[in-house]
């Protein structure tokens, strides 16, 4: 059965058991993934057992089990918006402008504001 024909208490409980298998693949316990995210243990425990969380506790977990870049994954990188895509084109950066009001360190007409050529 695809995810889509699953229930979203169906999906919270595969969620958790893979956050589990993380856990238990790090030798982690309970206590511990959740000193690491700054959680309670009965917590994390609910979280594997497919209690309904909220995602900055999803977000903390995966921290702690160093996963965070499971979520490009899950949320890739939409990229620039058609809108700025479109004002964009056709004003590509050739060069850098360089520091404005700044001096060059050398002292050479400083006082003048002419640049040192």
């Amino acid at each position: 059965m695809g995810v889509y024909g699953q229930s979203d208490k169906a999906i919270l409980r595969d969620l958790g058991q893979r956050l589990r298998q993380a856990r238990l693949r790090s030798n982690l316990s309970q206590q511990e993934l959740a000193d690491r995210a700054g959680l309670n243990r009965t917590t994390v425990s609910e979280f594997e057992r497919g209690a309904s969380t909220s995602t900055l506790t999803l977000v903390q977990v995966l921290r702690a089990l160093e996963m965070l870049d499971e979520l490009a994954g899950f949320l890739p990188d939409p990229g620039p918006s058609p809108l700025e895509l479109a004002r964009n084109q056709g004003h590509q950066r050739q060069r850098a402008s360089g520091r404005r009001g700044q001096s060059d360190g050398d002292g050479a007409d400083d006082d003048e504001g002419e640049p040192s050529w």
